[in-house]
């Protein structure tokens, strides 16, 4: 990863976009694309759009998330405290004591969320979790009237953004679900406009993925792929809390997990596997008689149906403030996703039908 494509990962993580928020991050996609490929368009819904090599038949849909979990104001209360609902699956026990920015008209407001001190609390407060209706957030206002005149109901809640590095290479920052993912789609778009192509490439930054996948369902249908990949984050399951000794490893700096099972077209998980193996790029296997819960569900049953695949990067902590990942799993990820492309031609048959005889 050069300096550059390193500085542009850290401006991704330090933007926010919580789910239906999503535009300052498109606007920074949309700069860091736009000299580089064919075509850069917003539609509708919020997603950005990327094409190169638009004139081939064949079209290929790269797909990574921009949102992140986050919440909205719901209620501000008449001491000027202010009430959430969270946006995607916000893990609630690491709430409490957060510091937190209120994305306000007017500019950011810092808060901090708050609950009963623990000198206050019944027994059985002590030992349950609290739900976000029993926490509120403290801007250090005296009165609703003065919050009120600062914040408006609606407007959007985030962690406070930072980047730390950790030992070998690791990033922790709240967000990297999925602006890693997002990072790999960019840098991969940037790098592969200028190779030749059989296939018309097209990358989406989709919207709203944490609540329901709904940015890459309509974009899908807009582009109307043969082939759609998702790049998204994983858990990882090498850290000290996972005792499911059948959890299949998914490690840390030993490359993207690529999926394999029923939301998998068999072509493309053997051409990623072959592709991995061809470049010398680690990769991890990942199987699952289930839906991914990412955007490849959405993708596979648009309109008539895509031939999709999903690449995972591991990642610790997913949906807390913590989340890590591998910078080396960054880059071993755009490196397999742009020799898969590679493999990819016009003539490619991705019909399940034909890639087993019976």
């Amino acid at each position: 990863m050069d300096r550059e494509a390193r500085e542009f990962l850290e401006q991704l993580l330090l933007t926010p976009s919580p789910s239906g928020q999503e535009q300052r991050i498109q606007h920074l996609v949309h700069r860091r694309l736009a000299e580089v490929v064919d075509s850069v368009e917003p539609d509708l819904h919020g997603n950005l759009l990327i094409g190169v090599h638009k004139r081939a038949k064949r079209r290929v849909l790269i797909d990574g998330h921009c949102d992140q979990i986050g919440f909205t104001v719901k209620y501000i209360d008449p001491q000027g405290y202010l009430y959430i609902d969270p946006l995607g699956g916000i893990d609630e026990s690491v709430l409490l004591g957060e510091h937190v920015t209120i994305h306000a008209q007017g500019g950011p407001i810092l808060g901090v969320f708050g609950k009963k001190a623990i000198h206050l609390q019944s027994m059985s407060e002590t030992s349950n979790v609290p739900k976000p209706s029993s926490m509120w957030i403290d801007i250090g206002a005296i009165s609703g009237e003065e919050a009120q005149a600062r914040i408006r109901l609606g407007d959007y809640v985030t962690f406070q953004l930072h980047i730390n590095e950790l030992f070998n290479r690791r990033l922790q920052a709240p967000g990297l679900d999925n602006k890693a993912g997002l990072f790999v789609i960019v840098e991969t778009l940037r790098r592969y406009a200028q190779e030749p192509s059989e296939i018309a490439l097209y990358g989406v930054s989709s919207v709203q993925e944490e609540l329901g996948s709904r940015g890459a369902a309509t974009a899908t249908k807009q582009i109307e792929p043969d082939v759609g990949i998702t790049i998204d984050v994983t858990n990882a399951s090498d850290d000290a809390g996972n005792t499911d000794k059948t959890m299949i490893p998914c490690l840390l700096g030993k490359g993207p997990c690529i999926s394999r099972g029923p939301n998998t077209n068999p072509v493309v998980a053997r051409l990623m596997v072959e592709a991995a193996e061809r470049r010398g790029t680690a990769y991890q296997t990942a199987p699952s008689a289930k839906l991914a819960g990412n955007d490849s569900k959405a993708i596979q049953t648009a309109d008539s149906g895509v031939a999709t695949g999903d690449l995972g990067i591991p990642q610790r902590n997913m949906h807390t403030q913590a989340e890590i990942c591998s910078l080396d799993d960054l880059d071993c990820t755009i490196e397999l996703l742009l020799e898969f492309l590679r493999s990819v031609k016009e003539a490619t048959e991705f019909r399940p039908f034909y890639a087993q005889q019976g």
